[in-house]
């Protein structure tokens, strides 16, 4: 049955979730820092409201709240500018999701993690998602679902263009294992979870194959036709602080319960099967 969601952070997970829902009839408000994303927003059938600004006579009609927006030093951005709203609306609300990350697990040496495992992040942004999960938990009357997304790729964002511009670097660090998602992969276990609501629950979301990260980049180079990237040491390759932060958690995320829970059957279990769609989409749309 359609409803009226309201997604504050309208992102790329978000709109992907919409381009299930509006199809079926829903209603969707989105917010979003950018001026310039808001044309976009119309064309796929997304109400667009410009962030932060006081709240419109139509998010008192939403039955649905998903928030993407990640935090920073000061906390929940969607908090500070909504979080009075969301206190006062969140009894009439049949769903409510937050878009966490893995992050908050911390390092564990490429050990294997699970929603019951203690929350321990390592990095600053990871600590802000535990302060950001702990908010929105803290809200009385909000029926709430926490997904902790692992790394997201998908259309319009593969290695594809990297490897194309020899660019793209295989970096080595002994032992580095990352988890990953393909974009329609989140949207359907969110669909799933809107169908099947569970108020308090927390779910992984990732594949079936957590891998090196060079493993990806080769077999992208592979699926192209292109000579492997040159391998790097991490501890000699040039990297931003941003991209030498995710190399300082290793960890194999197990995502069973979407799985026992929601029913879900991952579209790309494994980087291989996403790639292969991506590629294929790249060349279907030249």
């Amino acid at each position: 049955m359609a409803g009226v969601l309201l997604s504050l952070g309208h992102g790329y997970s978000a709109a992907a979730l919409a381009e299930l829902l509006v199809p079926q009839g829903w209603v969707i408000h989105g917010t979003t820092r950018s001026e310039d994303k808001m044309q976009t927003m119309r064309d796929a059938g997304v109400v667009p409201h410009l962030s932060p600004d006081i709240v419109p006579d139509a998010w008192h009609d939403a039955t649905h709240l998903l928030i993407s927006a990640g935090p920073d030093a000061d906390g929940d951005p969607m908090l500070r500018a909504y979080g009075d709203f969301v206190k006062a609306h969140a009894a009439k609300l049949a769903w409510a999701g937050y878009l966490s990350t893995t992050g908050v697990y911390g390092n564990h040496d490429g050990g294997w993690v699970d929603e019951s495992t203690p929350l321990t992040p390592s990095t600053r942004r990871g600590k802000w998602r535990v302060a950001a999960e702990a908010e929105w938990q803290a809200i009385d009357n909000l029926p709430l679902h926490i997904f902790r997304l692992a790394g997201i790729y998908g259309p319009g964002r593969g290695p594809f263009a990297k490897v194309r511009a020899g660019t793209a670097r295989r970096i080595i660090k002994p032992g580095q294992v990352f988890s990953r998602i393909h974009v329609e992969d989140i949207a359907q276990v969110l669909a799933a979870s809107i169908a099947r609501p569970d108020p308090g629950a927390v779910y992984n979301m990732c594949d079936d194959d957590p891998a090196p990260p060079q493993d990806v980049i080769g077999h992208a180079a592979e699926l192209l036709g292109r000579p492997l990237p040159p391998e790097e040491a991490f501890d000699d390759a040039e990297m931003t602080p941003m991209a030498r932060s995710f190399y300082a958690e290793s960890k194999r995320v197990r995502n069973d319960k979407i799985k026992t829970d929601l029913g879900i059957v991952l579209k790309y279990p494994t980087y291989r099967e996403g790639l292969a769609d991506l590629l294929a989409r790249e060349e279907n749309n030249p």
